[in-house]
């Protein structure tokens, strides 16, 4: 048995292709828009950006008679997108991470969020476990006998997945895979809900800006406030026009703007 910590990566992102946007800029007479892009700018706020204003025909006055003026820097522009709950434009952008060392606890409450999300989580059907690896909290790791009780536990829980292998030989040459299927589906039922585990989660700015809010919030279960945390921060570096209005208190990331 080991301890883990839950981990988090971007592994994709949005990628924008600037040459298609540029033609369809020019047949519609919109090129002003794209020379006013910042090249440094994430291509999640460009995405985000191009299709608000696509919506409006906003990218330059009078292109649209009823649009006289516009809000041409990017921050401004995705700010008032924010406070104006046009929430359905952040679904274009999506990210994927990988939740490295989450338990199944998170895992089974992530699940719940299936809009604007996909998920595909390893399998204990087919992966046979050797060890069990485990989170603690610090404050359980500061109670020496609670601490004492787990880790015997989680042994003997880890002991005895080494024995049904062995007991059912399958490491043996020809057993067929159907079997070691079979067997390492039973096998899992003696894995305890707190195994660290990992998930491809992907979702949308707008899931993601939801998921942030509700799973780091005080009444949250404390691993997944945790796992969310490291993603708020991951995208507020990523892109900081969409997740800027947070503000952490006490682990909670609370929005400005929410139900975007």
């Amino acid at each position: 048995m080991k301890q883990t910590e839950p981990s988090v990566r971007i592994i994709a992102r949005p990628e924008v292709d600037y040459g298609q946007i540029a033609e369809y800029l020019k047949e519609i007479g919109g090129e002003e828009w794209l020379e006013r892009l910042d090249s440094l700018s994430p291509d999640g706020q460009d995405l985000a950006e191009f299709a608000g204003r696509f919506c409006y025909r906003s990218w330059k006055p009078g292109l649209n008679p009823n649009v006289t003026r516009i809000r041409e820097s990017q921050a401004d522009y995705l700010e008032n997108i924010l406070s104006s709950q046009h929430g359905s434009v952040l679904e274009h952008a999506q990210y994927s991470f990988v939740l490295k060392d989450v338990s199944r606890v998170v895992t089974h409450e992530l699940v719940r969020h299936r809009a604007g999300a996909a998920v595909s989580q390893e399998s204990l059907r087919f992966v046979r476990l050797d060890d069990l690896p485990f989170w603690f909290p610090e404050w359980a790791q500061d109670d020496p006998e609670l601490m004492k009780r787990a880790l015997f536990t989680l042994d003997a829980l880890e002991i005895f997945q080494k024995w049904m292998a062995g007991h059912f030989g399958l490491d043996e040459k020809g057993v067929p895979f159907a079997e070691k299927k079979a067997k390492t589906s039973f096998m899992r039922r003696f894995a305890p809900e707190g195994l660290a585990t990992g998930m491809v989660w992907s979702a949308n700015v707008r899931t993601l800006r939801h998921v942030i809010e509700s799973r780091t919030a005080p009444g949250a279960e404390e691993e997944i406030r945790l796992v969310f945390g490291k993603v708020g921060e991951l995208m507020r570096e990523e892109l900081p026009s969409l997740f800027g209005d947070y503000t952490v208190q006490d682990g909670a990331w609370v929005p400005a703007w929410r139900k975007v």
